[in-house]
């Protein structure tokens, strides 16, 4: 609405201007309303291309501080990573260095076991020999045991036929 108001008051300072001068200023006159109109809007495009170019720069700034936030961000996520990495790796050493003692041990304790195993296979040998021995000797043991019971006998038998020659020499 405002550009149709300044469109008429530019046509009717033409119709004035051919009235009053004659028709040979019309030309000249339109030329230099032509320019006028081309600054008016040269001018308009500018003022709305410098606010653009303004809003544009506030953007770029924004992006700008948002960038270098997400620098810092991204730069202290970087070192809590590699803090994070390296407590990552001694930790893993030192369950390798557990678990390399603990196969030590693992391994005294095949070997204790290894040992007790075979105390006991002598242990059990050693059983089945005395058992065995035992055997085979019983019968010894048991013509020993009856051979020393027929020499208490036969010494008991000669102490009370000495006894009674004691006394039946006496009585005589």
């Amino acid at each position: 609405m405002m550009f149709e108001n300044d469109l008429e008051w530019v046509f009717r300072l033409i119709e004035k201007a051919t009235f009053t001068r004659g028709e040979g200023y019309t030309m000249e006159i339109l030329l230099y309303i032509s320019a006028l109109v081309a600054a008016i809007a040269f001018a308009v495009l500018v003022i709305y291309l410098v606010r653009t170019l303004k809003s544009a720069n506030r953007t770029l700034e924004h992006v700008a501080n948002t960038m270098a936030g997400l620098e810092k961000q991204v730069n202290g996520i970087t070192r809590e990573t590699e803090e994070l990495l390296h407590r990552t790796n001694r930790l893993a050493d030192d369950i390798q260095e557990k678990s390399e003692s603990l196969n030590t041990v693992f391994s005294s304790v095949k070997e204790l076991g290894d040992s007790v195993g075979q105390v006991n296979q002598s242990i059990k040998h050693v059983s089945n020999t005395v058992s065995t021995q035992v055997v085979k000797q019983s019968d010894q043991i048991a013509k020993a045991v009856q051979w020393g019971n027929v020499a208490i006998d036969l010494y008991a038998k000669f102490k009370q036929k000495q006894k009674q020659s004691e006394t039946q020499g006496g009585e005589k």
